[in-house]
């Protein structure tokens, strides 16, 4: 029995091992397939899942630093994402998404790149970016500290976005789970709104992984 709703997010130890953090690495299965004679169903999914992504992801990037394989990133950053919630709404398996270790790893270091450079090459673009055109005299100082405060937040707002939804739903389905009871009569309106919910959950887990990786390409597109 669970001592609380939220313990079902905690990882499970051998020997101060936490093994459910391999489930991370369950995108490598899918690597081997490439190399098969004949391409599966997945893969040939995934081949146009990619090419629709890549276009998308071209007209989001600024073209004034759009290069070739600008897109890799962001297709990838989706892939690894999408995987991981989808393979977690699952029973006994491990939601990694529902922790801000795992956003934060993605969202921080991204982010830092993208700042670094802006502020290293484009300096003073970066600068007249504080400021929007029109603004009066008078309330320039508060505009620098907004935007400031802005930029700052953009990879805690990522990755909380990315956690909050998915540990909403995980709760939600760990709800409806301990209320049915076969015993009951109602039992299988339950097994419908559960299946139902986890419907739902698998769109959710696809959507949070195309804003999570669009996001970042939009701010990467406002390097100009």
């Amino acid at each position: 029995m669970m001592m609380s709703l939220f313990s079902m997010f905690d990882p499970s130890s051998i020997m101060f091992i936490q093994l459910n953090w391999i489930t991370l690495f369950i995108v490598l299965i899918m690597y081997p397939m490439s190399y098969w004679t004949m391409n599966s169903r997945t893969i040939n999914t995934f081949f146009v899942l990619n090419k629709h992504l890549h276009n998308e992801f071209t007209m989001l990037f600024n073209n004034k630093i759009l290069i070739k394989g600008s897109t890799i990133l962001s297709v990838t950053l989706f892939c690894f994402i999408l995987i991981n919630n989808m393979s977690s709404n699952f029973p006994y398996t491990f939601c990694c998404s529902a922790h801000l270790v795992f956003s934060m790893s993605m969202s921080i270091p991204i982010w830092m790149s993208i700042i670094l450079f802006s502020w290293t090459t484009l300096t003073k673009t970066m600068f007249s970016h504080l400021v929007p055109n029109g603004t009066p005299t008078i309330i320039m100082p508060l505009m620098v500290m907004i935007e400031t405060i802005s930029n700052l937040i953009r990879p805690m707002a990522l990755a909380v976005r990315l956690t909050a939804n998915l540990i909403a739903g995980h709760l939600l389905m760990t709800l409806l789970g301990n209320s049915m009871n076969l015993s009951s009569s109602y039992w299988y309106l339950i097994l419908i709104v559960q299946m139902s919910f986890m419907m739902f959950e698998l769109m959710v887990a696809t959507i949070q992984s195309y804003v999570f990786s669009v996001l970042m390409t939009l701010y990467s597109s406002e390097i100009n």
